[in-house]
């Protein structure tokens, strides 16, 4: 690049987004494969996990953490349509709000799963936390027979409020069982990948309560969360579909290609392995959330109108895919999402399409492969998300590690913030990048935030969440 154009393209990346609004292509229609394509595209589906580690090799090979070499690049206008139109009136927005949502489906994340009926029973009931919270497992079935996928979930709700009281919904890696002490609390018999306090592939009574523990990195304060007058609604995401790591492999092919669309999946029928925008694992974990919401409408001690849905990192994408596509969500808070989540992608900064593609193949659709080292040519980027969220409340929470492009989640958010505005409430405040703890661009109902430490949901994140939590359901007015 051009000494004097690289040096324009480094100030501005420090004052304002570097990007220009584009009119869009059109979305493009569903294809219709030849035998001889479908065929072909059965054994291009499939990788040996010897080929998926070449392939992150390669993919990390061309990471990005120089903010100079960050160049110009274009983002299209969330208020124009595919052809060019200008949204011009509120009324409007739905249609271009769904046009986004089903482009994501055909190009990134694959189709969204089917709503289902969902059939319960409560496993256990029985006070917790010295007596302050009331502990519940709810089994959810799919089916009315009660058989096939399930999920188990743990609700605790705070018993010095009247309810029905607001409540927090999230996935979890390692199990219930972590969040409390409690040997009443049903440890997941999921398979998950291997980490420590398991038993290979499976979860372990070890780890139980673990992030009550000092110096974990991940906090899940649920008595402090019950104090604020908010119950807590967990499961773990292996028991909607597992999550095998990169270079597993099975009769030569890769668990990512196989294993990791079982469980629920086994709802939706085969596969067809022609289709390029097949349901994937982030879909499917954005279908779970969204069966959480089912029993939180019909739960008279949890209030559906006061619901915040969180998660960190890829949970958190999931999070902000089920806050995207079903609006029953009013408060999205997806925490250190990385590539895929919230970042812009074009900004080739951190996490890139080519390392998402080549690490996780199970989260996006085959559709999403080609703009692996071609960004350039994406007619979309991730403040298109985002802005499907508008005019319900938004905040990003972020992380200095350079591999999650935090400014790459702010320019994000401030790309989307005309959305909010358009439709009548407050967007991102007009500051520029926050430095680390500093919540000037948080605003009422839609905000950014970063801190520096580790990876991973921290007690500030906890609090931060919690306060704008507070503002957005009026729980701050005296």
């Amino acid at each position: 690049m051009n000494k004097k154009l690289t040096l324009i393209a480094l100030i501005a990346a420090w004052t304002l987004p570097v990007f220009t609004w584009a009119q869009q292509p059109t979305v493009p229609a569903a294809r219709q494969p030849s035998a001889q394509t479908v065929q072909a595209t059965r054994v291009a589906q499939t990788w040996s996990a010897a080929q998926q580690k070449a392939a992150q090799q390669a993919a990390k090979s061309t990471v990005n953490y120089d903010e100079d070499a960050v160049g110009p690049y274009t983002l299209e206008d969330p208020l124009t349509f595919a052809d060019g139109r200008k949204v011009r009136s509120k009324k409007q927005w739905p249609a271009r709000r769904q046009e986004i949502l089903e482009f994501f489906q055909q190009e990134m994340y694959g189709q969204m799963p089917p709503a289902s009926r969902i059939w319960t029973e409560v496993l256990e009931e029985g006070p917790t936390l010295a007596g302050f919270g009331t502990r519940r497992q709810l089994r959810m079935w799919f089916r009315p027979d009660k058989t096939g996928p399930r999920i188990d979930w743990l609700i605790v709700t705070p018993n010095h409020v009247e309810g029905p009281v607001p409540t927090i919904l999230l996935l979890n890696y390692g199990g219930n069982h972590e969040f409390l002490f409690d040997e009443e609390i049903l440890v997941t018999e999921a398979w998950m990948r291997e980490k420590h306090g398991h038993n290979g592939n499976r979860a372990s009574a070890e780890t139980r309560g673990r992030f009550n523990h000092d110096g974990d990195r991940n906090v899940y304060p649920v008595g402090m969360l019950l104090a604020r007058g908010y119950a807590v609604m967990t499961a773990c995401y292996c028991e909607i579909s597992p999550d095998p790591d990169p270079g597993y492999e099975e009769d030569g092919v890769t668990l990512q290609d196989r294993f990791a669309y079982t469980g629920v999946f086994d709802l939706w029928g085969l596969r067809d392995p022609a289709r390029e925008d097949n349901t994937t694992a982030l879909g499917a974990w954005a279908w779970g959330l969204m069966r959480g919401m089912d029993w939180i409408v019909q739960d008279p001690a949890l209030d559906e109108n006061r619901v915040v849905l969180t998660g960190c990192s890829r949970l958190a994408k999931a999070a902000l895919i089920a806050g995207a596509y079903d609006e029953r969500f009013p408060l999205v808070v997806p925490v250190q999402t990385g590539g895929g989540g919230v970042p812009l992608a074009k900004r080739h900064f951190g996490e890139t399409v080519e390392t998402e593609v080549a690490a996780f193949r199970h989260w996006y659709c085959r559709a999403y492969d080609k703009y692996a080292g071609h960004t350039d040519q994406m007619p979309f980027d991730q403040h298109l998300l985002l802005s499907c969220i508008a005019p319900r409340a938004l905040l990003v929470e972020g992380f200095d590690g350079p591999w999650f492009d935090t400014k790459g989640e702010f320019l994000a958010v401030q790309a989307a913030s005309p959305v909010w505005r358009f439709l009548g409430v407050p967007g991102l405040p007009k500051v520029e990048w926050p430095g680390d703890y500093d919540t000037s661009a948080i605003g009422p109902r839609l905000g950014y935030v970063r801190r520096d430490q580790q990876h991973g949901i921290s007690a500030i994140d906890w609090t931060w969440m919690m306060n704008f939590a507070d503002g957005v359901f009026g729980m701050n007015k005296k």
